[in-house]
């Protein structure tokens, strides 16, 4: 941004330098507006029109310094110029004004506080499924390969409540705090708990000790991606059958099985309804894996046929991606 500021300046001094040259004329001469514009321009661009009227000594001394002191302005505001398009801080520009347009129409999405390993799985993740999302990443080289692929990526430091507001935490469904330290996760749960209290949060706590800490702070769940890749490892050894289970149904071939949450609101029609009056495996094929009621933690695995669904029930659902859509339309108000 540097040459940025420095065409702008340049600008700035073009256009004192014009304001100068109407002054000087409309003085020294006693030219009109219009004549002490035209002169003034002419004299900066240097193309040899003539004069609109005879100059005294004075008007020919100030013709004379006012245009050596254009010469080289104009010289500079041009190599300024030329270098700002060249360096490509005109296509820089232009994309952070369209990427700054984009995150002011953010509603129901997700803030990704850092953008390191763990960071990268979550943004497929999220390009994946289609969700909305913005990256606050300190690193610029990072954001600006992010912004090269499409990504809403904002420099600045997610701590903070000013970084938080510009990626609109208002309006966001959730965020999740994956940065480099337990320290720096710790101050943006703390902050952003702060700013929206019925925001969802999810941390990453790289020392056992930190899942405690976060909680307290304002997280609803902490994630080490150490000890889960390690019960993962151990299951591969221990329980392979399991594991390989688990990887199946959720990608089988060409089709994409997975584990969903559907919120049953007011007025659908699966509510009072027995899950086996549902249908729901018969209308839309997935399998209901467990319910859990509104306000409790307790999650009701395995529910029978009988069980009956109620309005704010969470349903842990199994099934195909492409017909979550379906299941949906029967949770929303018929």
């Amino acid at each position: 941004m540097q040459t940025y500021h420095r065409v702008v300046s340049v600008l700035l001094v073009l256009f004192s330098l014009v304001v100068v040259g109407i002054i000087g004329y409309m003085s020294l001469e006693s030219m009109s507006l219009l004549d002490a514009l035209y002169m003034t321009i002419i004299t900066i661009s240097t193309v040899g029109f003539s004069e609109v009227q005879k100059l005294t000594s004075a008007g020919r001394i100030f013709t004379i310094l006012f245009i050596l002191i254009s010469l080289s302005t104009v010289a500079y505001a041009f190599t300024s110029i030329t270098s700002f398009i060249l360096e490509g801080e005109l296509n820089k520009l232009l994309r952070r004004r369209k990427m700054e347009s984009k995150v002011a129409k953010l509603s129901d999405h997700f803030i990704l506080c850092g953008y390191g390993q763990t960071g990268q799985i979550i943004v497929e993740q999220f390009l994946e499924k289609g969700v909305p999302f913005i990256v606050i990443e300190k690193d610029e080289s990072k954001v600006q390969s992010l912004q090269e692929q499409g990504v809403l990526a904002v420099k600045g430091d997610a701590s903070t409540e000013e970084e938080l507001k510009n990626a609109q935490i208002d309006q966001s469904k959730g965020l999740i705090s994956c940065l480099a330290s337990d320290a720096d996760n710790l101050f943006t749960v703390l902050t952003a708990r702060g700013m929206k209290s019925d925001l969802y949060i999810v941390a990453r706590a790289i020392d056992r000790s930190s899942h405690a800490k976060l909680r307290k702070a304002g997280a609803n769940n902490t994630i080490s991606p150490n000890e889960l890749g390690g019960t993962r490892m151990a299951a591969l050894v221990l329980k392979p059958a399991v594991v390989s289970f688990i990887d199946l149904i959720t990608r089988v071939g060409d089709v994409d099985f997975d584990i969903e949450e559907v919120f049953v609101h007011k007025g659908s029609s699966l509510v009072n309804q027995s899950l086996k009056d549902t249908q729901i495996r018969e209308k839309t094929g997935f399998i209901v894996l467990a319910v859990q009621s509104q306000g409790e933690k307790h999650i009701r695995f395995n529910p029978g046929y009988n069980e009956l669904i109620n309005e704010g029930d969470k349903l842990i659902v199994l099934g195909e991606t492409q017909k979550m859509d379906a299941l949906r339309a029967l949770a929303q108000k018929s």
